[in-house]
C-alpha cells in the first residue's frame, strides 16, 4: 500500500470519526467529564495538560538549534525540527480555530451553545481543533521518529496530554482527534520533506 493511499485512508477515517463524535459523543462526554471538576482526577489532569503548552517546546527547540548549529548537525537539526513542527502545527490549528469558530464545551455547559459560528476570535469560540493536542502529538511523533525504541512511551504521553483536554472539558473529543492528527501529519511531512536528509547527513558525518 503506497503512502498516498495510507494517508487518504487515515484522513477519511479521521473525518468520519470527527463527524460521528460531533453527532453522538461530544456533548455526552463533555457532560460526563464535567462531573469530575474539583476532584483529584481533575487536578492531576490539570498538571498533565500543562505539558501541551507550545511555548516550552518552541523555546527549547530554538535554543538547541542556536547552541549547536555550528557544533553538531544532529542536535541543531533536532532543535530546528522541534521548533518547526510545533510552530507549524500550532499556527495551522490556530488558523482553523478562527475560521471554524466552534463553541468550547464551557459554552455548552453553561449556556447550552453548541456548534460552529464562522470567524470567531474570542477564546470561547476557538475549540476546533485542540492546539494542545496538536502540540503534544507533534512532539510525540518527533520523538517516535528520532528514537523509535521509545515510540510507545512517546505516543502514550502525547495521547495522555491530548486526553487531558477532554477530561478538563476544554475541548470536545472531535477537537482532540483532529488536533492530534494535525500534529502527527505536520511532523511526518516536515521530516520527509526536509529533516530526513539532515539527519542522514548527520549520521554520515559520524562515520
Amino acid at each position: 500500500m503506497n503512502k498516498t493511499l495510507q494517508w487518504s485512508i487515515a484522513s477519511v477515517t479521521v473525518i468520519s470519526l470527527c463527524i460521528l463524535s460531533y453527532l453522538f459523543a461530544d456533548m455526552q462526554t463533555a457532560l460526563w467529564f464535567h462531573a469530575f471538576e474539583n476532584t483529584l482526577v481533575y487536578k492531576v489532569f490539570g498538571k498533565i495538560t500543562l505539558l501541551g503548552d507550545s511555548l516550552g517546546y518552541l523555546v527549547g527547540g530554538l535554543l538547541l538549534f542556536v547552541v549547536f548549529w555550528k557544533r553538531n548537525l544532529y542536535w541543531a537539526s533536532s532543535g530546528l525540527f522541534l521548533f518547526s513542527t510545533v510552530a507549524i502545527s500550532g499556527l495551522s490549528a490556530d488558523l482553523v480555530k478562527y475560521i471554524s469558530g466552534r463553541a468550547r464545551p464551557t459554552l455548552y455547559l453553561h449556556e447550552h451553545l453548541y456548534g460552529f459560528d464562522l470567524f470567531h476570535w474570542q477564546y470561547a469560540w476557538t475549540s476546533f481543533p485542540s492546539g494542545h493536542s496538536a502540540t503534544a502529538l507533534s512532539v510525540a511523533t518527533l520523538f517516535a521518529i528520532l528514537y523509535p525504541r521509545w515510540r510507545f512511551a512517546a505516543f502514550f504521553g502525547g495521547f495522555l496530554i491530548a486526553f487531558s483536554r477532554i477530561v478538563l472539558a476544554q475541548h470536545y473529543v472531535s477537537d482532540v482527534i483532529v488536533g492530534s492528527f494535525l500534529g502527527m501529519v505536520s511532523t511526518v511531512l516536515l521530516h520527509n520533506l526536509y529533516f530526513k536528509s539532515k539527519f542522514e547527513a548527520a549520521e554520515h558525518n559520524k562515520i
